[in-house]
Order: C-alpha cells, then sequence, then structure tokens
C-alpha cells in the first residue's frame, strides 16, 4: 500500500493553462498522471495501477467533464474511484448528481485543490486497507459468529484515525459508554423500543467508536487548526461524514454483506451530526427521518465535547455541558433523547470521571 504521499491523481484538462495551474498545485503531493482531454482520461482510469483520485476540469470538451464524469461512474472498473471536478459554482449540483466526490469551484484555488484532492487520496486509500482487511476477515470467518468479525473491524478502522488528535481513545470510550447509558433508559419508551432491543444496545455501544472514522480523510491543517475554521475549511471537514459513511460501506462491499452492527456503524457515522430541526449535516435530515443511533450519538459527542480540554478553550463543567445540551432540546436534538440524559446526568458524569482524560 502506497503513502499519501504517492496516492496517484489522474488530472485531465484540455486547456494548456489549466493543465499547469493544477499540475503545480499538486506537484510534490502525489504521483500525477496527466491527461488532454476526457477521452484519454477514460482509457488511463481503466489501466493498472488505477488512480486513488481523477479531476476532471471544465475545460474538457471532445467529453464535457459532467459525461465523463457519469461514464466513470457507469463504469464497475472505475466507479469507486473518487471524482473531483472544477467547475462554476452553478455547476457544483449538477456535478455531485453525476456522481462527483467533490467539486472545486472555478477558478480553482492551489490550497483548496490541495486539501480536497489530498483528503479523497486519504480515503481511498483507507478504504483499500478497509476492502483487505474485510476480505480477512471473511476468508478468516469459515462460517463462525461474526462478533469476531465485529471487534476486529471496530479497532482497525478506529485507529485509522486514532492518531489525528490528542487523547481521543479516551473520548471513544466515553461516548460508547454514553450511548448505552441513554440506550438503556430510552428502551421502554415506545419510541424507541423496537429498535432498543438488548442485542440492538450492544451493537450500537460496539459501533459508537466509529462515529468519527472519516476524519481520516481531513488534512491535519484543518483538523488540528487550533483556531476557527475558515468557510472553506469547514465545508472540508464536514467530508468526514460521508468519508466514515464510505469506509463502512466499503467493508460491507468486502464482506459480500450487511448486518446490523455495520448498519448501526455506517448511520453513525453519516448522521451524528445532523439536527433534529434539519440544519445539520450532510444530507439536512430532521426529526425521525435521523437515525436513533445517530440521534443518541450526538447527545454522546456534544457532551463529551463540551467536557473536553481543547487548544482554543478549556473544559465546561459537567453542569455547563447539561445546560447547553438542554437548550438545545427540540433543535440541535431529539427532545426524548435530552429527557433520557437528564434523567441519567449522573452516569453521564460518573462515565466522565472514570475515563478522564490524563492531565
Amino acid at each position: 500500500m502506497t503513502t499519501n504521499l504517492e496516492a496517484t491523481v489522474l488530472v485531465a484538462a484540455a486547456n494548456d493553462r489549466r493543465a499547469e495551474t493544477i499540475r503545480e498545485a499538486l506537484h510534490g503531493k502525489h504521483q500525477l498522471r496527466m491527461a488532454a482531454s476526457a477521452r484519454e482520461a477514460l482509457s488511463v482510469a481503466n489501466q493498472l495501477p488505477r488512480p486513488d483520485v481523477i479531476v476532471l476540469d471544465a475545460s474538457l470538451c471532445d467529453i464535457d467533464s459532467h459525461t465523463a464524469c457519469r461514464e466513470l461512474k457507469a463504469n464497475f472498473l472505475t466507479a469507486d474511484i473518487a471524482v473531483i471536478m472544477v467547475a462554476d459554482a452553478a455547476d457544483a449540483d449538477q456535478a455531485f448528481a453525476d456522481g462527483a466526490a467533490d467539486v472545486v469551484t472555478d477558478p480553482a484555488d492551489a490550497h483548496a485543490l490541495r486539501a480536497r484532492v489530498g483528503a479523497h487520496a486519504r480515503l481511498s486509500q483507507s478504504g483499500s486497507r478497509i476492502k483487505q482487511l474485510g476480505a480477512l476477515l471473511q476468508a478468516g470467518s469459515g462460517g463462525r459468529d461474526l462478533a469476531q468479525v465485529h471487534e476486529a473491524t471496530i479497532l482497525a478502522l478506529a485507529a485509522l484515525a486514532e492518531h489525528k488528535e490528542d487523547n481521543v481513545h479516551n473520548h471513544l470510550l466515553r461516548t460508547q459508554h454514553y450511548v448505552a447509558a441513554l440506550a438503556k433508559e430510552l428502551r421502554f419508551n415506545p419510541r424507541f423500543s423496537p429498535e432498543l432491543t438488548d442485542e440492538n444496545i450492544t451493537l450500537m455501544f460496539k459501533a459508537a467508536p466509529l462515529h468519527d472514522i472519516g476524519k481520516v480523510g481531513v488534512p491535519d491543517a484543518i483538523l488540528l487548526k487550533p483556531g476557527k475554521l475558515t468557510a472553506e475549511e469547514f465545508n472540508v471537514m464536514k467530508q468526514h461524514t460521508v468519508f466514515g459513511r464510505d469506509a463502512i460501506a466499503s467493508v460491507e462491499r468486502a464482506l459480500g454483506a450487511s448486518n446490523t452492527f455495520l448498519r448501526y456503524a455506517r448511520e453513525i457515522t453519516h448522521a451524528h451530526q445532523e439536527k433534529w430541526d434539519g440544519s445539520g449535516y450532510p444530507q439536512g435530515l430532521a426529526g425521525d427521518a435521523i437515525p436513533v443511533a445517530a440521534r443518541l450519538m450526538a447527545v454522546a459527542d456534544v457532551y463529551d465535547a463540551l467536557i473536553s480540554r481543547r487548544r482554543y478553550r478549556p473544559a465546561f463543567t459537567h453542569e455547563t455541558a447539561v445546560e447547553l445540551i438542554r437548550q438545545g432540546s427540540d433543535e440541535h436534538f431529539d427532545p426524548e433523547v435530552v429527557d433520557a440524559m437528564l434523567a441519567v446526568e449522573e452516569k453521564f458524569r460518573a462515565i466522565a470521571t472514570r475515563f478522564r482524560d490524563p492531565d
């Protein structure tokens, strides 16, 4: 497996000046393969080794970039390759509809292009590792209970992002115990009882540590920035939910099937930043359209973020964190999940103390 510096990026641009601009932005960061037309790019993309990321510029004219993107996504040999389109802002919605993983607004800013390509290169390479893991797990399972597959997948996936931030291990332990405490409090609530069986609560507990696995695809310069993110940087950060979903989906594809554990992992990674009132991301889901596991994770994750020290602020007290979550009821959070948190807040306090970060 290559390192991120050795990721292969195929750049398709018919305009020489634009091609040189993109080349300069990515030079020294990746192995570049250049194509002067869409047809050439489609041909190169089918050759081994296939690129990790494809950048399609709007200057393509033999086949326009939108058509080229659709053809790449329709071909099973290239469908999994992340396509980044350099296009006018007005074309962004169409680009995503065509299957593009990301759009850099024309004229392309070198910093934005490097960040987007780097993020998708990381995701591609991490996905390859996960596929290999899935194949090994599948070969070794031999029809045995999938519990061992669950445990190994959790450890492997969580390890991908663990090096990115300080004290991640304790954060993972705390949040999975918060999720379990909320689920146990809500299991007799008629709105939640069909989902929150004892078996499913155990699977949610195991899946919870994967909630931020998609951060492996976020550049360190953004993830570890001590101050406030710019709008452009925040847009990159928001993609961690999509990266996480895609990572879990790659495990499902490698295993040739899904199961309840992987479903919870996918729902948690993709939807834990959604908000009850529809103002969250990445899909703007609202109310019960947000999966139950993700609604529990949202409260657990925000509480833990509030009580944890950050580079740019001290930790809030338990009392302040609880009050802020209470204020977010019916806006950020499902109000009944907030009620459950208020009912078990002393359990939250005990969990935070048990797994507190080192000084």
